[in-house]
């Protein structure tokens, strides 16, 4: 399950990417409209700045902006900056690997094969899903 730090930045970020072009879109707007506790916010865009994806210019004229074209931001690319791993548990990680607690022989273990299975697909789609594209069901 994504957490709600992930949620955040994701349509922080789409916001942004919404505004792409347009100049600096200030914390106060980005939060009114994706109803985001503007502290939480803050600490977001500032980690999304840190990664790259998000410049900022401060003052009465400033705010918010993304740092690259929303057609090179992928879902999957934020997913990992803020949760670290798109593995559903820890011994399917790539880049955070842990052995689980009270597993059994990790060579032998059916639900680690189906786990990184799982992560596997799940980095092909979201790799492949950009912040420009408007997704609705």
């Amino acid at each position: 399950m994504l957490s709600q730090r992930t949620r955040y930045a994701i349509r922080a970020l789409l916001h942004l990417g919404d505004r792409y072009g347009e100049g600096p879109v200030q914390l106060t707007e980005i939060a009114e409209a994706q109803n985001i506790p503007a502290k939480f916010l803050t600490v977001i865009l500032s980690e999304m700045k840190r990664a790259g994806l998000v410049d900022t210019l401060r003052g009465k004229e400033g705010g918010y902006w993304l740092a690259r074209s929303p057609d090179t931001v992928t879902y999957g690319e934020i997913v990992r900056l803020t949760r670290g791993s798109l593995a559903l548990v820890p011994c399917a990680a790539r880049l955070a690997y842990m052995p689980c607690d009270h597993c059994i022989d990790e060579a032998a273990c059916r639900l680690r094969a189906v786990m990184l299975s799982v992560r596997d697909e799940t980095a092909n789609i979201l790799d492949q899903m950009y912040l420009s594209q408007k997704i609705l069901d």
